[in-house]
């Protein structure tokens, strides 16, 4: 018969074998069928014969629930399944994307494009006009370009934070409307066929 002891501490707030402090508890098997009332002892010799873990997992019910199962493996399952769920979970990323007050037509038609592609790829972008030297007197031409830009992407992004002045930058936030683009890539596949 193999020896169930402690096993590695865990941080949790789970008790197992002899961390049961209540007297009788309801048992479930293995196999999740309901075994019945059992005092402590009993329910521990039960795990012990099948060389499994005693594990309580309502310690709140009346009288509490424990389990027999292997608890090092469901330990692994679960660490398992939450690095499963942080792969899976998506990342937002911010692009930057700079540009400047008196930015030509080409230039700016051109960073639009990149932003459009950044915004498409799901990711928000911080648009950023950098002022030098005298510049800084007509923070207005900056505030038009980012106007313009936020009236050209109005069907593909919303303005998430405002325009606003720091030091020498004037900054903007866009964010990407979902489905937004679906709709561009369908009339591109129609003009394609």
């Amino acid at each position: 018969m193999k020896e169930v002891g402690t096993i590695a501490k865990h941080h949790d707030d789970t008790r197992i074998n002899g961390e049961i402090t209540a007297t009788t508890c309801r048992l479930i098997g293995v196999d999740g069928s309901q075994l019945g009332l059992f005092g402590i002892r009993d329910a521990q010799r039960v795990a012990d014969e099948q060389g499994l873990d005693l594990v309580e997992i309502a310690p709140n019910a009346e009288p509490p629930v424990c389990r027999v199962m292997d608890y090092g493996k469901f330990k692994y399952q679960q660490a398992m399944k939450a690095k499963q769920a942080r792969k899976n979970q998506s990342r937002v990323e911010v692009k930057e994307m700079k540009f400047r007050p008196k930015i030509d037509v080409g230039d700016y038609e051109t960073k639009k494009g990149h932003v459009m592609r950044f915004l498409k790829k799901g990711a928000r972008v911080k648009i950023t006009i950098m002022f030098r030297g005298r510049e800084m007197a007509h923070p207005e031409q900056g505030l038009n370009v980012l106007e313009r830009l936020a009236a050209d992407l109005k069907p593909y992004a919303t303005v998430e934070s405002a325009p606003k002045l720091e030091g020498r930058n004037m900054l903007m936030l866009l964010a990407p409307i979902k489905g937004a683009f679906d709709d561009v890539e369908s009339k591109e596949d129609d003009t394609q066929n």
